[in-house]
């Protein structure tokens, strides 16, 4: 299906990655791992067609068609929902006028023209929108949003709209870069059953790594330039590293020892007459020895801990009686609540619950129309949202907006902190204004780190993050001594963290005083997780 040899990019005189090689064979569900900034969407690029490499060749079979997710929707025009999903507007005129062109040129018998041709025909099929109306569902949309311009949704539900597209098209080759970030928990499960269902083939960047364990069965990892390949989902990968680390080590280290002795003997015996010819003939054997690479150690997650926050009182804060409208649409009548110290809560609940709006409530985020909002003593919130940035000095740098977080941070500590939260080098002198949103976003979630709260409200706190920065965030709210409520698609993050779960839907919020698998466990939903979220 898609062969890669002896692939190399460089920017500006400097490599990226080199000689890199891979096959994906039809139906295989394969995950492209590795450091921010390792090569994994040029990779996609070069696939595409979009960039050109300096050397090496990429071959794919002709009548393959591939389905491409980037991590951005394109701009839209007045364009709904349905015509996002169904391909009407913007894909079919652009695949029309694609095909028109390469005939007038001559160049039917092409690839390029065989999956133009293929997807114009999958869109024209008369059960197509059908088929984008059960994605929709799938994903979240409810039959209101259809003919709704794309445009009035958020970037998230517009990504949604587009994936609904390239699934009801059904590819050959599905590649997905970060399609998780904008999927709530309900819909990234339906997304991850329905992916194991389907016989095409995924070439998948992902940070959620309890996603790529469910779906993938080989992972293409960048490691010091080049392209490794492992067998398994993403744990057994993980483990198969550490394993060759350890295995690799030791061979390092034998080798090392071997050649000492070696240069050893050499040094002491090569004027000694006796002993001039062996010391020769081992020179000339360490010179033909196969030289190991010390081998690179796993990269580590930053080991950071939370300053200690302020103590506040036994109740952190309290909803009573709270009615919550947005226009017809009633949310919550008579909504009793509270977070106590030291809880670690998770939110769930089908889309549309009210789970974001009873996270901005307790924020102070949102005006309810009846009910009373107690904060307890000495309660310090912090509220992270994705849609939400705290005040970010357009004048400062991203190194002096962590300095100026705390006054007891050191810069060494903030360098420290930042390269773990993927901003490198140069990239901590970078303007704020000048920053992309998930950059933003990125900064504004280690400034709660630096100074933080005693009860700390999260939504979606693990989007626009790599996975070591994920791991990095797990090990600091591990150790956080303060209260924690948060939302989360991320069912690894999920069972890290929350030891008590709430369940939000039409208007009432049914707490478990358990962990995630103990919530399952009470709703009988261990073979279903889908339907305990939307129960």
């Amino acid at each position: 299906m898609l062969t890669i040899r002896k692939l190399a990019k460089a920017f500006a005189g400097t490599p990226l990655f080199e000689d890199v090689s891979m096959t994906m064979n039809y139906g295989e569900r394969v995950a492209l791992v590795g450091p921010n900034g390792s090569g994994k969407t040029t990779l996609f690029s070069l696939i595409l067609g979009n960039e050109t490499a300096d050397t090496g060749e990429i071959n794919r079979d002709e009548w393959t068609t591939v389905g491409y997710l980037p991590q951005e929707s394109e701009a839209l025009g007045d364009e709904t929902v349905m015509e996002v999903a169904t391909g009407r507007v913007g894909t079919i005129p652009a695949l029309e006028a694609s095909l028109r062109q390469l005939e007038e040129a001559g160049k039917c018998d092409c690839i390029e023209y065989y999956e133009a041709q293929a997807k114009f025909d999958s869109l024209n099929d008369p059960q197509f929108e059908a088929k984008a109306k059960k994605m929709l569902h799938g994903l979240g949309f409810s039959e209101e949003h259809f003919d709704r311009p794309a445009s009035d949704l958020s970037g998230g539900w517009v990504m949604r709209a587009h994936l609904a597209r390239l699934l009801a098209m059904q590819p050959d080759l599905l590649m997905l870069d970060e399609p998780t970030n904008h999927l709530d928990l309900s819909a990234l499960l339906w997304f991850q059953e329905y992916l194991k269902t389907q016989s095409c083939a995924v070439l998948l960047i992902s940070h959620d790594r309890q996603f790529m364990d469910s779906i993938v069965q080989k992972v293409f990892e960048f490691s010091n330039k080049r392209l490794l390949s492992w067998k398994g989902n993403f744990s057994e990968y993980e483990i198969q590293k550490k394993e060759a680390f350890i295995r690799d080590s030791a061979a390092y280290k034998n080798q090392q020892k071997e050649i000492s002795v070696i240069k050893d003997f050499v040094s002491r015996f090569r004027n000694v007459t006796s002993k001039a010819a062996q010391a020769q003939s081992r020179l000339k054997a360490l010179e033909k020895m196969v030289m190991l690479e010390k081998p690179l150690p796993p990269r580590k997650p930053y080991p950071f801990r939370f300053p200690a926050p302020l103590r506040g009182g036994q109740r952190s804060i309290a909803l009573e009686n709270i009615h919550m409208s947005y226009g017809d649409n009633k949310v919550y009548e008579g909504l009793d609540f509270e977070v106590q110290r030291g809880d670690r809560t998770v939110l769930i609940g089908p889309n549309g619950a009210g789970k974001s709006t009873l996270i901005k409530i307790l924020a102070g985020e949102v005006k309810f129309q009846k009910g009373v909002r107690t904060e307890g003593h000495n309660c310090k919130l912090g509220y992270f949202s994705q849609h939400r940035s705290k005040s970010l000095d357009p004048n400062n740098t991203v190194l002096d907006e962590v300095l100026e977080s705390s006054p007891d941070i050191r810069e060494d500590e903030a360098r420290g902190i930042l390269g773990s939260f993927m901003f490198r080098k140069e990239e901590i002198y970078k303007k704020t204004n000048v920053l992309s949103g998930g950059e933003k976003s990125r900064l504004n979630l280690l400034k709660f780190l630096v100074n933080p709260p005693n009860l700390l409200l999260m939504d979606e706190p693990t989007t626009h993050l790599d996975i070591l920065t994920v791991e990095s965030l797990i090990i600091a709210l591990e150790r956080y001594e303060g209260s924690l409520l948060f939302i989360s698609h991320d069912v690894y993050f999920i069972r890290k963290l929350a030891t008590k779960v709430l369940h939000v839907n039409k208007g009432t919020v049914t707490s478990y005083a358990g962990d995630y698998d103990y919530f399952l466990e009470k709703t009988n939903s261990k073979g279903n997780e889908r339907a305990a979220i939307t129960a």
